[in-house]
């Protein structure tokens, strides 16, 4: 389709923006690493390359109070130019132009000497702030301009300040944070003074020729966080104190809605920037779950913003505006929004990158080179690691062969985007379907290749990607007809009776919960009912915008049972687990642990929890107790003399990791 609304340039006045695509903010750690800024360049300017018309680069503290961290990244010191100055040449060298965000933290900072209007406590955070003096905010007011013009002077083409999402900002705004009663809290005029004061210190020190975008919290999602009205008065004023772009955030960390997990519907919060579009003259950025052209221009075409943020979306794909402006967009390597190799790093203090592109925040150390001596490779398995190590080592100029037993590429991806809320793992597969087909891999389907084959095709390379077979039970009746495996459980759901106990909590125990629980279409979630589900106050009458979640009643009645004790989920992400859990106790999903199954019978499963023994009547019996490597060829085929490598799970099948599948493959494949 043709993208006219997204490729269009936008004017400021003093400049001019290639086209409405603004990247968004991200953590990456990169500037926190030894030679960062090197790599963070090289990061950025992969991006301009692609075409992004605005790059907002991670937050950076005005003062030492604000690090995310410490030791984290900060620009309030002369000293500290040179190395951004390597980021903002690299991306002018590209063409592109870049802001730096001013982020502080306030009482989120990981750091005992944090800050806040008043010393309250996040849920989040095991630091207690210090309540900020007259004295404090005065000079933290001067150290934003002061950060602003030194970005400057290190070659941006302006900042972001950052204004929601519970920071520093956003917590002088809402009274749930702000209980002072001097010229800093109290009214809503005083309490939006310090981001005013910061906007207008920046537009007077460094004049009109610089970008100010200002992040504003439109959906705090939390109690006794800003009305509608508030909101507007500070958009407007904002707006009048020297902001030229409003980009728009959706809810604080500490909020109980997800935002940006998978299970949030594509450009699910559209319409609170339709809503301010109205009330501004200044360009409106929205934001959130916007991970293709397609859903990015009709967001546009509607007149719901001005300019369309994603974030994420560009470490899966750093060409995705290229490619959707040469009609390549079925090329693009959509980002799936799973949050494992991204915001799980980012909140474990690692380095960023991406579960289904591993060179992002690593551009200078993986690099798909073409190769001088072509070989001819076998790759066994097209799931995860299978398509990846296939299409990769193809690109670079190999003869690849694929070899998949079962009539479909994917793996368990195929089981994983019929989970709802992981429905944008099937674009993962059609991105792999479309790099095979570009680079010219033989794929051969319903093929089980024998160990004669390989040989007699003289492989240079074979590459094992197998990948696992569910664990079996070792219990009393385990061949009961009412058990079955989670794969079977997934592909025909339709076969599960109304009362299904769950054996195993990890990952797929908690997958094949939430399709059990809800209907049997793997249709995604209208915003709607994900609203109503996770109690946001779309008539926008409450502060805060957050009110009793009201979920749908679940199809089933669902045990979810482990044998260790400790809380279920343990193993998820560090990011979304919260979700998970939160959405299977939303539909009265009952939770065991501590579980030792005894047998299975015509009554149901019969366990003991602790010294209780309990029958729990069900109609069948899910098994996702683990895997098991499937590899029947890697002996023989060292025997053989071929040169051999295992990876994913075939080479690892503790819990299904397809983050570490897919980077493999490509380290393996950009090596070969």
């Amino acid at each position: 389709m043709p993208f006219d609304k997204l490729l269009e340039p936008l004017d400021l006045g003093f400049t001019q923006l290639k086209n409405r695509v603004l990247m968004g903010s991200m953590h990456t750690m990169l500037e926190e690493l030894p030679g960062g800024h090197e790599k963070a360049a090289a990061f950025y300017a992969e991006r301009a390359r692609g075409q992004v018309g605005l790059i907002i680069t991670g937050g950076i503290a005005p003062n030492k109070e604000g690090v995310v961290f410490t030791g984290a990244a900060s620009l309030d010191e002369p000293s500290q130019i040179p190395g951004h100055k390597q980021i903002t040449d690299a991306v002018h060298q590209e063409g592109g132009k870049i802001c730096m965000q001013i982020l502080h933290t306030g009482r989120y900072a990981y750091h005992q000497g944090c800050v806040a209007p008043s010393a309250i406590q996040a849920p989040i955070n095991i630091n207690k702030p210090r309540e900020m003096s007259h004295e404090d905010i005065v000079r933290t007011i001067a150290d934003f301009v002061n950060c602003a013009y030194l970005a400057k002077e290190a070659g941006y083409d302006g900042v972001e300040v950052m204004g929601s999402e519970g920071y520093l900002i956003n917590q002088f705004l809402v009274r749930r944070t702000n209980k002072r009663t001097d010229e800093w809290g109290g009214t809503y005029e005083n309490r939006m003074r310090f981001p005013l004061e910061i906007v207008k210190g920046i537009r007077d020190r460094l004049g009109e020729d610089f970008i100010i975008v200002y992040r504003l919290s439109m959906l705090d999602l939390v109690e006794d966080g800003s009305t509608w009205d508030e909101v507007v008065q500070l958009g407007k004023a904002i707006e009048q104190a020297g902001a030229n772009i409003i980009n728009t955030g959706i809810g604080w960390h500490e909020a109980r809605v997800p935002t940006i997990a998978s299970n949030v519907p594509r450009g699910a919060f559209s319409w609170v920037t339709a809503r301010m579009k109205n009330e501004l003259s200044i360009p409106l950025v929205t934001t959130n779950r916007i991970n293709t052209p397609e859903l990015a221009e009709e967001i546009l075409a509607k007149g719901h913003a001005d300019m369309i943020s994603m974030a994420r979306p560009f470490l899966a794909d750093p060409e995705l505006v290229l490619k959707a402006s040469e009609n390549r967009s079925h090329e693009i390597n959509t980002c799936i929004a799973c949050n494992q190799a991204c915001l799980d790093h980012t909140f474990t203090l690692q380095r960023c990158s991406c579960l289904v592109n591993p060179r992002a925040c690593h551009e200078t150390e993986l690099n798909y080179e073409a190769t001088s001596s072509s070989k001819k490779i076998a790759v066994i398995g097209a799931g995860p690691a299978g398509m990846a190590s296939a299409t990769i080592a193809a690109e670079r100029g190999h003869k690849v062969v694929l070899y998949e037993s079962s009539d479909s590429i994917g793996g368990q991806f195929k089981l994983a985007q019929r989970i709802p809320g992981k429905e944008d793992y099937a674009e993962t597969i059609r991105y792999f379907e479309k790099m095979i087909a570009k680079h010219k891999v033989d794929l051969k389907l319903n093929t089980r290749v024998e160990i004669d084959d390989l040989i007699s095709h003289s492989f240079d390379e074979v590459i094992i990607a197998t990948g696992v077979k569910p664990r079996t039970l070792d219990i009393e009746g385990a061949d009961h007809p009412a058990v079955v495996s989670y794969h079977e459980a997934i592909m025909n759901p339709e076969q599960i009776g109304n009362r299904v106990a769950v054996i195993g909590a990890g990952g797929i125990g908690f997958d094949v919960s939430e399709l059990l629980v809800h209907d049997d279409s793997t249709k995604e979630m209208a915003i709607e009912e994900f609203m109503q589900e996770w109690g946001v106050d779309t008539s926008m009458s409450v502060p805060g915008f957050f009110k009793e979640p009201r979920p749908k009643e679940a199809k089933r009645k669902v045990y979810l049972l482990k044998r260790s004790t400790g809380k279920h989920g343990k193993g998820l992400g560090k990011t979304t687990g919260w979700i998970h859990r939160s959405s299977l106790k939303n539909k009265d999903v009952e939770m065991l642990s501590n579980v030792e199954y005894q047998k299975i019978d015509d009554a149901g499963l019969h366990i003991r929890v602790g010294t209780e023994d309990r029958l729990i009547e069900v109609d069948n019996i899910v098994v996702c107790a683990g895997q098991i490597s499937l590899d029947d060829y890697s002996e023989a085929i060292k025997a053989a003399g071929i040169n051999c490598h295992v990876i994913g799970g075939a080479d690892e099948a503790k819990e299904l990791d397809a983050k570490r599948a897919i980077n493999q493959a490509a380290i393996l494949a950009s090596k070969i």
